[in-house]
């Protein structure tokens, strides 16, 4: 599937510039929640808490919206068997969101904090379980920067 997979309505004569994407509809659903929300690329969207200044990305391929947050970027040589104990320790302090590694290039390596929903029409359960991702992902960074802040 397209990442700007199109979600059409009840109409049966619904034209092309009538069509409305899921990122739209998201786009939508977070700046009405208070979030900044601009697209990068179709299907990929930076939504900013405006009171932190934390962004998170957030990509939709198909019905899976991912979202993602970089932590810190570090020397690839920091990424310790220590530090790995400690981000997969299931008492770390993250209860509801997941790190990964990707490489920054120049021998960096940036440390993010993830989660991610399927979604189904986007209605009611949908929105929620948006907007529970992003609410997730801001409170686990604080934990999990603290957590990373001793290890590098």
């Amino acid at each position: 599937m397209e990442a700007s997979y199109l979600l059409r309505s009840a109409q049966p004569n619904m034209t092309a510039s009538t069509e409305i994407t899921y990122a739209d509809q998201i786009k939508a659903l977070l700046a009405e929640r208070g979030y900044e929300v601009t697209e990068a690329a179709p299907g990929v969207l930076r939504v900013q808490e405006l009171h932190s200044g934390i962004a998170v990305r957030a990509v939709l391929e198909g019905d899976i919206l991912y979202f993602s947050l970089t932590c810190t970027t570090v020397p690839e040589s920091a990424i310790t068997p220590q530090m790995m104990r400690h981000m997969l320790d299931a008492h770390n302090g993250i209860s509801t969101s997941y790190f990964q590694l990707y490489s920054a290039g120049d021998g960096k390596a940036a440390v993010t904090l993830n989660n991610f929903c399927k979604l189904e029409n986007l209605g009611a359960e949908d929105q929620d379980d948006i907007l529970s991702c992003v609410h997730f992902l801001l409170a686990d960074v604080l934990a999990a920067r603290k957590l990373l802040s001793g290890l590098v």
